[in-house]
């Protein structure tokens, strides 16, 4: 019997009540055609209704594409995932507490799918302790309506940990580039591998199905089978993307030969930033760099110091890595966020956040929405829900964690003349503040731990000294009471070691960047991942 359907036969496999998962980051993996069948179903006729939706990374385009789909009153009971801030219709539910959300760390989400498959009763790990997961502070709960603990603190040899419970899947919905007609999937065009078998097996073993959409339809036999990511005997039904827009590499484009690794591109085609405020932030991030290190970059501003390291011609001197499973190359930004080009390897998923957990990132250079006066950091929750991302694994287990962000938010203006920063206009909103909204990092945690934490701004550098959030470098230019602290929703400790920002990032040309990473003593023997 032929597994191959259409989509809209797929939709109509969708039972009210049942927990669908998804495995996608952006619209990379995103089963688009299979969605929008399963939306158009429920506009007609009600049903799918109630359903429970898990899934790991930000899923969808920021307008109509993406987990979005399934954003309307009635057709989702619960939404558990890492994060939720491009798919606005699920959004709006949240925020108007009409499902219930819960916000998991990514790591978690998607080795919690080995659990699954495996059968055991969850996953245990440190990762959460202090943040608004820990079920002492929040759970993950992201509104009103949601109430139920589904995170625990455990003790186990003698030590605190969080238990993650498992849970039976219903559907699992993967994509791929080509599919035979056994079932037998590849990844070909695709830029990363993601957690497709680990949730497809999570759905076979917990008496689930798994539907697949691909772009190719191959004879049964013709695939190499190093190249099948996920075996045929995983997968129940096949649908074949009528239409190329339901198979986007990214969120920006439809296949960029590069990230899929079918291609090597000169670097100078890569994007020259322009001299302003967010160049300034990332140059100095990019001063933390070490001499073989294992780098990871967040979304934003902190994926500018791939761009940084690339203009300087240093991108041989340390790795870059990406969440997603991508090892080496240049990190790719913005709707492409999770890519990169030129890469070394392609690593499932899991497996990056198995590293990244055992403390195997050197340094990790992330995005800062909001800090406070004891070092929280707030990236998942201001004015509506967000999510984590990938971002409370790396920075609670990162051997250094640098945050980078503008000082003040909503119409910052600044430029850069004469080698000093002159700010143009100031942002309404403050974003160093008393107490964050959420706590996605701890700043307590990371002073038990003893790990090194920056946050670096256009105007000024902090750290924690002493449990506190402590100015240490303000930038030329710039009036500490008037443009730093009048900016504040407290007065910062000030270290006795005040420096200024070093000038030499603030002209147009600088050229140093090589010179600073060797001169380090702290620089790491070679290493290979």
């Amino acid at each position: 019997m032929s597994k191959i359907i259409t989509a809209k036969q797929a939709a109509a496999l969708i039972e009210d009540n049942a927990t669908v998962a998804v495995g996608a980051m952006g619209l990379a993996q995103w089963p688009e055609e299979v969605a929008k069948a399963i939306e158009d179903r429920f506009l007609e006729t009600g049903h799918p209704k109630n359903i429970n939706i898990a899934q790991a990374c930000n899923t969808g385009d920021r307008k109509d594409r993406g987990i979005t789909r399934f954003g309307h009153e009635g057709m989702v009971k619960r939404w558990s995932g890492a994060h939720i801030g491009f798919s606005p219709g699920i959004v709006k539910l949240i925020s108007e507490n009409k499902i219930e959300a819960y916000c998991l760390p990514q790591g978690v989400i998607i080795n919690l799918w080995r659990e699954i498959a495996a059968k055991r009763p969850g996953l245990i790990t440190k990762v959460g302790l202090g943040t608004f997961i820990d079920p002492r502070i929040e759970g993950g709960k992201m509104n009103s309506v949601t109430t139920e603990d589904i995170v625990k603190v455990v003790e186990f040899e003698g030590e605190e940990w969080l238990f993650y419970k498992s849970f039976p899947v219903d559907v699992a919905l993967i994509r791929g580039t080509t599919i035979d007609e056994k079932g037998n999937l590849t990844m070909d065009k695709e830029g990363m591998l993601l957690e497709q078998l680990q949730l497809a097996q999570a759905a076979k073993n917990t008496g689930g199905i798994v539907i697949a959409q691909a772009e190719y339809l191959a004879e049964t036999g013709s695939l190499h089978p190093k190249e099948v990511k996920v075996p045929g005997v995983l997968v129940d039904y096949i649908v074949i993307a009528d239409d190329k827009d339901a198979c986007w590499q990214t969120e920006e484009r439809y296949y960029e030969p590069s990230f899929a690794g079918n291609m090597k591109v000169p670097l100078s085609s890569v994007p020259v930033l322009p001299l302003n405020a967010r160049k300034i932030i990332a140059r100095r991030a990019a001063m933390e760099l070490q001499a073989n290190s294992i780098v990871n970059l967040g979304v934003g501003m902190a994926a500018d110091v791939s761009l940084i390291a690339a203009e300087e011609g240093v991108t041989n001197m340390f790795t870059l890595t990406t969440e997603a499973g991508v090892i080496g190359g240049i990190p790719a930004g913005g709707g492409d966020f999770g890519h990169a080009y030129n890469p070394e390897a392609i690593i499932e998923h899991n497996a990056m956040f198995d590293f990244y957990d055992g403390g195997g990132l050197d340094i990790a250079i992330l995005g800062l929405a909001q800090a406070d006066k004891d070092g929280n950091v707030n990236v998942s929750k201001f004015g509506r829900p967000m999510g984590t991302g990938g971002f409370v694994n790396i920075t609670q287990n990162a051997k250094k964690v640098v945050f980078t962000g503008s000082f003040t938010a909503g119409g910052f203006e600044a430029e850069v003349k004469d080698g000093k920063l002159h700010i143009i206009n100031e942002g309404k909103n403050k974003k160093v503040i008393e107490n964050v909204e959420q706590i996605t990092f701890s700043g307590k945690y990371a002073s038990t731990i003893n790990q090194p934490v920056l946050y670096v701004t256009e105007r000024c550098v902090f750290t924690i000294e002493e449990g506190e959030l402590t100015l240490i470098e303000v930038a030329p230019g710039i009036d500490i009471e008037r443009d730093i602290i009048s900016q504040m929703g407290f007065r910062p400790r000030i270290s006795n070691n005040l420096k200024e920002m070093p000038v030499e990032i603030f002209e147009e040309n600088w050229g140093q960047l090589k010179e600073v990473i060797t001169s380090k003593k702290g620089n790491l023997s070679p290493v290979n991942v």
